[in-house]
This record gives structure tokens, sequence and C-alpha cells, in this order.
């Protein structure tokens, strides 16, 4: 697997792409962190507890306004492994999927470790961070996925018959790989996904999730988005499912006003194809962030992980500045996601500078090891 070689990088490029992906990586948490109250909950019982809208501000959930679950958990290690696969380059080594497992397994230990261990100085310094040990109801196809170091593959999948969403929902961050072509972008996501998500779908899902993501990254339409991921789909195999339920999004934005029941209908049984779908559709008809993530979390489906795919989209076409600032304020973990999103954008536009043959950044290498 290759890249491209990288965009020409002027000082505006690089601010809009900053503001790009920090939009991408707090709106997935921030969609997430909306919908997690209400997840699961039929939309007669959310709008019984919060009125007649529904849920239209953050709410306690796991002891505090604001709180995220193993969906935003997951895309910030995707962050780590992608930033960790560009170091590890420089040794020769280069295949994306296997640092990204990697970064997968990093965040496993979390899921059953009791805080951050100082002596594996390998982990980097995501590993480091205690919040992360925060254990959010992980689905059993992620524990399972990742419960030993082998890696599954398109080839050899791990939970070959689980379809549901959460690795299209941790997939935003491939598509922030703008100096790459789209089809590797998907790729990627595809061959990651099958780390704990084998059904084809869920990983056809996961790779036309992060082709929209790229594309908006790029500053395209979200209309022109969903087709260059329609282009990309009719190649795979197997694609018709995902393919028909971004068609059936494209069509509801024609169907009258927004509401829940055509958010549910889109959603389906909640599997992969589906959320994504829905998530499509919230971003479509928004009027802006705010709504069109009230919109993704207001329904009889699954609330955190639309509210996550929803907040992506949004994030990626609009930028950071787009985001609710109160939302923001409140919301778990934003000096490390910012951190992060930040060594993200730096890695990608001013990498030379911090390694390769000529010398290497001590505190960055720290930071993301060769290991």
């Amino acid at each position: 697997m290759g890249a491209t070689a990288g965009a020409v990088w002027g000082r505006t490029e690089q601010q809009d792409f900053r503001s790009r992906v920090r939009g991408t990586l707090l709106g997935v948490a921030v969609g997430d962190a909306l919908g997690t109250p209400v997840d699961g909950l039929a939309v007669d019982a959310i709008r019984e507890a919060h009125g007649a809208e529904g849920l239209v501000d953050l709410a306690p959930a796991y002891g505090r306004r604001g709180a995220v679950t193993h969906l935003t958990q997951l895309t910030l290690f995707s962050v780590d492994g992608l930033i960790r696969a560009q170091v590890r380059r420089d040794t020769g080594a280069w295949h994306p999927p296997t640092d990204l497992h990697r970064a997968y397994l990093r965040w496993a230990a979390t899921q059953r470790d009791w805080g951050p261990d100082e002596r594996r100085k390998e982990d980097g310094w995501l590993a480091r961070e205690e919040w992360l040990y925060a254990r959010r109801d992980p689905s059993r196809a992620l524990l399972l996925g990742l419960a030993d170091e082998t890696m599954g593959t398109p080839e050899a999948p791990k939970n070959p018959g689980e379809a549901g969403p959460e690795a299209a929902a941790r997939s935003a961050p491939f598509g922030l790989l703008v100096g790459w072509e789209p089809q590797l972008v998907a790729q990627l996501a595809v061959e990651c996904a099958a780390q704990t998500h084998g059904h084809p779908t869920a990983a056809l899902a996961a790779g036309a999730y992060a082709v929209i993501v790229h594309a908006l990254a790029l500053g395209e339409s979200l209309d022109a988005a969903v087709q260059r991921a329609f282009g990309l789909l009719a190649a795979r195999p197997g694609h018709q499912p995902v393919s028909d339920a971004l068609q059936h999004a494209l069509g509801a934005v024609r169907q009258g006003m927004p509401g829940p029941e055509r958010v549910a209908e889109l959603s389906g049984a909640g599997t992969a194809e589906g959320l994504v779908a829905a998530a499509v559709y919230c971003a479509l008809v928004a009027a802006d962030v705010r709504h069109g993530l009230s919109l993704a979390v207001n329904h009889d489906g699954p609330s955190a992980a639309i509210g996550a795919l929803t907040g992506g989209l949004l994030g990626a076409l609009h930028g950071e500045t787009a985001l609710p600032p109160a939302w923001l304020a409140e919301l778990e973990g934003r000096p490390t996601i910012l951190e992060l999103a930040d060594d993200f954008a730096m890695e990608m536009t001013q990498g030379p500078a911090l390694h390769g043959p000529a010398g290497s950044s001590p505190g960055w290498l720290a930071r993301y090891p060769r290991a």
C-alpha cells in the first residue's frame, strides 16, 4: 500500500487543513457525547425525558455532561496509529494496517488495565492519557477482535458475521489523509475494519465513510463527496447494500421535512451501512451543526453512533469554528483531542521537518515511537 506525493502546503492551506482536522475529531466526539445519554432509547422516551423537542443540549452520562464513549476513544487511537505509520516509514517499514492494529491493541489495553503503565515507553503519549482508561460499554465485537495479537484481514477477518457500525465510526481519520488517492483511503478503512468487523458490508461502509470525509477535507461539497463514494464502491464486490443505503439517504432529502422517523428508517437494523446513510442524511439536511447533530440523536436508532458519524462529516465540511462552543466547553477530553488533531495536522503537512534521514526531533519520537 502506498500513497501519493503530499500536497504543496502554503500557510493558508495548512490553517484550513488544521481546522478541518480539529473539526472532524471534535465533531465525532461532540456527536458521540450528545447521543450517549439517549443511546438506545425510543424517541417517545427521549421526549418524555427531555421535552417535546427531544434532546437539544448535552446531558449527563457516565456521571458527567459531555462524556464520550468507545467510539471517540477508538477514533483517537486511529489518529495515533496513522501518525505512527508515517513515523515508522523512516525505517523502511510501510504497512499502515499493522500500525493501526497496534494502536487498537493499545486501546484494548486501556479497557483491561487500571491506568497507564509508565514503563511502556513504546506506547507513546496517547496511551498515557488517564481519562481514556474509562470503560464506556465497548461492543463485544471490539473486545473479541482485539483480544489477541492476531490481526484480522479482509481475507481472514475477525468476527466475519459482524456488521455493526463501530468500524465505520472510527474511520473518519482515514479520510483526513488528503495526500492519498481516494481508493487508497477506502482500502485502508476496509482493511482496518476487518480487524474487528469482518462482515463485508461493515468494511465497505467504513470505506465509503472514509472516502466521503476525504472529499470533504479537500473542500468538496457533501453531494460531490457521496458521488465519489458511489464511484469507488461500484468497483467492489458486495457493494450493493452500502450503495443502496446511500442512495436511500439522498432520496430521503427530497421527501419533506427532516424528522426522527426518517432517521430511524434509514438506520434500519442498526448495521453499518444504515448508520452511515443516516449520518449522511443528517449532514445533508442540517441547517447548521447544532441542528444536524440534534437530528442525528433524536430517534429510535443508535444515537451515539449516528451522532459520532454525523459529527465527523459536519466537522470535516465546516471546520472547528462551526461547532457549538457551549458543547465544546464541556466535552470530555477536549485538550487531548485538540493536541492530537494538531499533531496529526503537523505530521501530515510538515512531517519531514519532524523526522527523517537527516535527523529527527527527539520529542516527536518520544510522543510517537517507531517501535
